[in-house]
């Protein structure tokens, strides 16, 4: 399939408040297949958002009244599954780090190649799974659970189960993560190897994007997130899964 058949009906909103980008943003993406919506503010998103939902959010760090760490912030909380890349003209590694910490999917640096931009898209949403109800259906009935501490990975519908069936959703790198740790538990996994498992090669080197997730991560499956059994550091090595002497796939 080609990419303009790959993005078709795919929903983007280009959150920024300069009107030359999003001008530009929109114009390519929209040639590549892709249906784009801009938005100078959080309340304008919001007014997009509440008319049609949106399967990925490029979302500007430095905006006006509201910037973008707090728009990512509530739209995470809100809608966990919505896929957001922040735009960030600074390039530094704290702006990616808080980012990261909010719950985007990946960053891009301005200025920024619009063949880059496409890219990233596309491998976010590719994480992502946006999938057909047919598909999502099918998966239900495969239901596959990996016991991780007072959780269990669901792999068939990419969620976190509770002790009593309450589901909570994970982003797209979240889940990349737990399901690299399932399939490789008991091994110390170096970040490098974790950027390859999880599909995120395209990040830098010196990125901590993995060490903030495992961070996030550990908040939902540890019982004590600061003193972690289950997925454990390994100074100077990476970090390892101990499953729960009874866990494993069900």
């Amino acid at each position: 399939m080609n990419d303009a058949g790959a993005a078709r009906f795919c929903q983007v909103i280009v959150v920024d408040d300069e009107p030359g980008l999003r001008e530009m943003v929109g114009e390519y993406l929209s040639n590549h297949g892709f249906v784009v919506r801009s938005a100078a503010t959080g309340a304008d998103l919001d007014a997009l958002l509440a008319r049609q939902p949106a399967d990925i959010v490029l979302l500007d760090v430095n905006l006006g009244a509201e910037d973008g760490f707090a728009i990512a912030r509530r739209l995470r909380a809100s809608q966990p599954t919505l896929a957001i890349v922040m735009l960030t003209a600074m390039g530094e590694v704290v702006d990616r780090v808080v980012g990261l910490e909010l719950g985007a999917d990946d960053y891009v640096i301005k200025p920024f190649d619009l063949r880059e931009l496409r890219a990233r898209i596309r491998t976010v949403l590719r994480r992502a799974s946006i999938s057909t109800p047919a598909a999502a259906q099918a998966r239900n009935s495969n239901r596959q659970l990996v016991s991780f501490g007072i959780k269990s990975l669901d792999l068939s519908k990419r969620c976190l189960v509770g002790s009593e069936g309450r589901e909570e959703k994970l982003t797209a790198m979240e889940f990349d993560l737990l399901q690299a740790f399932a399939r490789h538990p008991n091994r110390v996994l170096s970040r490098d190897q974790l950027l390859d498992l999880a599909h995120q090669r395209n990040m830098e080197p010196f990125d901590r994007s993995i060490d903030i997730r495992v961070t996030r991560i550990r908040r939902k499956i540890e019982a004590q997130p600061d003193k972690p059994e289950i997925i454990k550091t390994v100074r100077g090595s990476g970090y390892i899964f101990l499953p729960p002497k009874s866990g494993g796939e069900h």
